[in-house]
């Protein structure tokens, strides 16, 4: 229903525009046939027309700019709230039963690993949003020291095979010559992380990522990161990047996320002098990430 209301609101705004833009135009063509004969005043009603053309287009703009703003802003909080009210409820749940009822030393140890589960997604989840805070601040310093890429890589692979409990194929890896960059390891390693992350969460059951470094060319090393997943369509290549931006429709809405996987690694890529981007031949066929960062010379 808001969605439903927010485009009622755009396609109002947008109309309500257009209708504007065209009495105006009758207006003035109206006025220029009886009045042709008075040059001074056909300039100025040239560029009266002109000025409120033009405000009439901007204010059109930034109204549905603003609406699909607020739009994501409300998906992320929904997001957001559904990421920590579930392993809370669920932390919560376990605590009770342990509390009120006897329970078997191995089933007493089966909640204990399942709360520190819980309580590391929900650590993970207050550490995206607040690291996406802190790279929303252009001032801050960056820690750079030498970093050895591949080694880097291949912990955040470990990393995901024990968070998802994948087998060593559904995540390969084809290490590329030494490579070393000049960064802050956190926040590289936050990057990468949330690349293969993401080729993880929208591989569907069948999780067959690879992941790949190499020497770009003299001065830049790139990783790549490629999944046979749900692929993405043309026109979201570059919107994906966008801070709370998620693909429309059923997959992205049966997928748990906030939206600021990919916006951490666009930001990590610009504070570092690189950049990421994103190919994929559209939906059901996969899709192919790029970091790319300087080497270390």
């Amino acid at each position: 229903m808001v969605v439903a209301g927010r485009h009622r609101s755009i396609a109002f705004f947008t109309a309500l525009g257009a209708g504007l833009v065209l009495v105006t135009i009758l207006l003035y063509v109206g006025w220029v046939l009886l009045n042709w004969r008075t040059g001074i005043l056909l300039f100025a009603g040239v560029l009266l027309l002109a000025l409120i053309i033009a405000g009439v287009a901007l204010n059109t703009i930034f109204l549905v700019r603003e609406i699909r703003r607020n739009e994501r802003h409300d998906a992320f909080i929904n997001a957001v709230t559904h990421e920590l009210k579930t392993p809370v409820a669920s932390i919560r749940l376990y605590l009770d039963t342990l509390l009120t009822h006897p329970v078997e030393d191995s089933k007493r140890t089966e909640f204990y690993r399942v709360m520190l589960d819980d309580s590391k997604r929900l650590l993970a989840t207050i550490e995206q949003i607040l690291r996406a805070g802190r790279l929303g601040h252009p001032t801050r310093v960056l820690n750079s020291v030498p970093i050895d890429l591949n080694a880097l890589v291949e912990q955040c692979l470990s990393q995901a095979r024990t968070l998802y409990s994948l087998e060593p194929d559904s995540l390969r890896y084809h290490p590329g010559p030494a490579i070393r960059v000049k960064g802050d390891p956190d926040e590289i390693q936050a990057a990468v992380s949330n690349l293969i992350d993401n080729a993880v969460k929208y591989s569907g059951r069948d999780v067959q990522v690879d992941a790949e470094t190499a020497q770009l060319d003299e001065r830049h090393a790139i990783v790549r990161v490629r999944d046979r997943g749900v692929g993405i369509p043309e026109k979201q290549l570059k919107a994906i990047f966008r801070r709370f931006y998620r693909i429309p429709g059923p997959v992205a809405m049966r997928l748990k996320g906030t939206g600021l996987g990919l916006y951490i690694v666009r930001s990590v890529a610009k504070r570092h002098g690189g950049r990421v981007w994103a190919e994929s031949d559209g939906p059901g066929q996969g899709s192919t990430f790029f970091l790319q960062l300087p080497m270390l010379r």
